[in-house]
């Protein structure tokens, strides 16, 4: 089975057969199989309701995610998911006397599989696919699969500094992502290295030409402008630009051994950057070394994973 964030499965043809009929969710309780449906309610007791097409299922509060039961996982874990897909597999089936089914589901049981046949099979380097479910001030919090959580600090999600993820992520955007440590079980992400060196950014634009940016930081030496999420150049001084504002910016230079584009403000808009899908510079499943500076800098950034 390939394990990926809630939501991917919902779907697929065997997944509404299973969950469309009693017959269904038997065949998925023995064959082991990993459903999705959207949580309807969560009750008073932290109970999941879930919606089946067949009937009605519970995920109980024990069983919503791993870490409940032992206070490690808050019970926001649960309430959040209201309104949203959510993993579970089948514990058991009933119909009562009118007919109708009546599911006893595990969500916990989903991801101590997911778990078990793959993100404890999962090594430093790997590139992955990741969902994201909040944004925190420090850093981005993704699905991994199945639910299971993991950071991505803010200061790895790109190159170019952001004030907040909201920057550069929205809840529910799907991502890739980087496995820069294991620790106590736990997967932690990196995101920047995916998004380009400074030579694949930077080869995208020219002296001369005039482009679109995001002002990043406004210092009295002069303004930082992101032109990618992973390039940024530093323009003149002028009063009036705000951070997050989108300005149109002359290129003055480009200077690969000092990694320095310069640039004058020529335009400031009103309007406040949006982050959009981003673009990844590699189709690799799997990085050792990546190095964001051109050979020329003496000054060597970059991530290695070995």
């Amino acid at each position: 089975m390939i394990y990926k964030p809630e939501g991917h499965i919902f779907g697929t043809e065997l997944n509404q057969r299973c969950i469309s009929s009693a017959a269904g969710l038997s065949e998925a309780l023995s064959g082991g199989f990993i459903l999705e449906a959207r949580a309807a309610v969560c009750d008073s007791f932290h109970n999941l309701i879930i919606d089946l097409p067949c009937g009605k299922g519970i995920i109980p509060r024990e069983e919503g995610a791993i870490g409940i039961a032992e206070g490690k996982t808050r019970d926001i874990a649960l309430i959040s998911r209201v309104n949203k897909i959510v993993c579970f597999m089948v514990t058991s089936v009933n119909t009562d006397e009118y007919g109708n089914v009546r599911a006893v589901l595990s969500r916990k049981a989903a991801q101590e599989k997911c778990i078990s046949e793959y993100i404890s099979r999962l090594k430093i380097g790997d590139v992955i696919d990741a969902k994201v479910t909040h944004l925190e001030q420090f850093g981005a919090f993704t699905d991994i699969g199945c639910g299971v959580p993991s950071l991505i600090p803010i200061d790895v999600i790109s190159v170019s500094r952001i004030s907040h993820p909201s920057d550069r992520f929205t809840v529910g955007q799907q991502i890739k992502a980087v496995v820069k440590a294991v620790e106590n079980g736990r997967i932690c992400l990196t995101h920047k290295e995916l998004l380009g060196t400074w030579e694949e950014n930077a080869a995208r634009f020219e002296v001369g030409g005039t482009v679109t940016g995001i002002v990043r930081s406004v210092e009295e030496y002069g303004i930082f402008v992101e032109l990618a999420p992973n390039l940024a150049g530093l323009a003149e001084p002028k009063e009036g630009i705000s951070v997050g504002q989108t300005v149109s910016v002359y290129i003055k230079a480009v200077i690969p051994e000092k990694m320095k584009i310069k640039l004058i403000v020529v335009d400031v808009s009103d309007e406040i950057a949006k982050p959009t899908e981003n673009e990844y510079f590699t189709d690799a499943a799997h990085i050792d070394k990546w190095l964001y500076s051109p050979p020329c800098s003496s000054r060597k950034t970059g991530t290695s994973f070995i």
